[in-house]
């Protein structure tokens, strides 16, 4: 019945995608004979369950080829939050003289939370500043490294700002510092081309749903030689480092969204870059008082995050949704919370610039047409909660960044 009431016919527009994607149809297709004929349990000693082992073993070499690991580099997860708070786990378990973390102040929350838990049981945590265009001062970083320092752990692109992180740079330094080094790349896997050789990381965190597979299945890679700690326990699965029965069906449409997104990388990556920044440019000319939050450049060629000068993201988020238009005030792990952005507020964003911005992110599945509409609505959304004119002739406000 409730899933019934879901069901509507009514259009709608989806630029939320740093949030969740859509399940490709190809992949949907590729996990179905796991959920109806093929349900046994790959740990399973008879035949009709064990055989599913060759399918799992199919998708772990598909996500280790997305990012140019050994497909005993990677262990499946529920998401991406569980295998970053299990790399950090492990580090301080496999480390227990070292007490010290460094990352940055506009993590995920998984990093977030993950750091303050540790803070309470009596660790430290080095949490470092960015810059107005929410840009890392790597000298800062190397500076914070210590002797008592576990892990260096920061994210490959921001999922609010879009902004990328120069990630090789700062491995490196944590390589000659004898430090290990953790990546949430969540936001990334058929933006970037990834290889976790060429970065040098020592873990790196992915989840499948920001891919155009379901929810509920994620992956860490974990290099080679790593010493290692289970933050599962249980029956021994994954070669013993998480435990916890096989989610088959998810794993084989991760390893089948892996598998798209590297081969349709390069044509997917420049007609969503184009589209996002015809759509960021016609915004940021047509509605005065529009400033853009983070670097132009590098930034996720998918990812716009908007301010709206004397406008609240609530108010402009309700109207875009009674047009059936899907956005987010930032990540949807914080969203409900009448605080601003934590990430735009280490940027050094206003509260009031912070608490009227919006974030626009696209996919591969978004059309010309979807834009169009956008643009077509937004302006005299903007004005009419500005009590303005239907369109205003003001001169635009640039961003800082740009």
């Amino acid at each position: 019945m409730f899933a019934a009431e879901l069901m509507s016919n009514e259009p709608f527009y989806y630029f939320d995608n740093n949030a969740t994607t859509r399940v490709a149809p190809e992949v949907l297709e590729a996990m179905l004979p796991f959920l109806t004929e093929q349900w046994g349990n790959p740990s399973s000693a008879y035949t009709f369950g064990n055989r599913l082992v060759g399918a799992v073993d199919a998708a772990r070499e598909q996500v280790a080829a997305l990012i140019n690991a050994d497909l005993r580099e990677i262990i499946f997860t529920s998401c991406g939050t569980e295998s970053s708070n299990a790399a950090l786990n492990s580090v301080l378990l496999t480390r227990p003289g070292k007490r010290h973390l460094v990352t940055t102040a506009v993590e995920h929350s998984a990093n977030l939370k993950f750091g303050e838990a540790f803070e309470k049981r009596g660790g430290e945590v080095t949490w470092l500043p960015v810059d107005r265009a929410g840009q890392l001062d790597v000298h800062e970083l190397h500076e914070a490294i210590r002797e008592d320092t576990a892990a260096v752990t920061v994210m490959l692109a921001n999922n609010e700002t879009g902004v990328i992180f120069p990630i090789e740079e700062i491995a490196a330094m944590c390589r000659a510092k004898n430090v290990l080094f953790h990546t949430d790349a969540v936001q990334t896997p058929g933006k970037l081309k990834l290889d976790v050789k060429a970065m040098g990381v020592d873990f790196m965190s992915l989840s499948a749903h920001k891919l155009h597979a379901p929810k509920g299945i994620g992956m860490l890679y974990v290099r080679r030689g790593t010493p290692w700690q289970p933050y599962v326990m249980g029956g021994g699965q994954e070669s013993g480092r998480r435990g916890g029965t096989e989610n088959v069906a998810q794993i084989v449409a991760f390893g089948r969204a892996a598998e798209m997104a590297m081969a349709s990388l390069e044509n997917d990556t420049s007609r969503i870059r184009a589209l996002r920044d015809r759509m960021e440019a016609s915004i940021m000319s047509s509605i005065e008082g529009v400033t853009r939050n983070g670097a132009k450049e590098p930034r996720l060629l998918n990812t716009s995050n908007l301010s709206f000068a004397n406008c609240e993201a609530e108010a402009i988020l309700l109207l875009l949704d009674r047009e059936g238009i899907c956005a987010s005030s930032g990540s949807a792990c914080t969203t409900g919370s009448l605080a601003p952005s934590h990430v735009l507020t280490a940027m050094g964003v206003s509260p009031e610039h912070a608490l009227g911005s919006v974030r626009l992110s696209l996919s591969k599945y978004t059309t010309d047409a979807e834009v169009d509409f956008l643009l077509e609505k937004l302006p005299d959304m903007i004005a009419k909660l500005r009590g303005a004119s239907p369109r205003s002739t003001e001169p635009v406000v640039q961003s800082a960044q740009s």
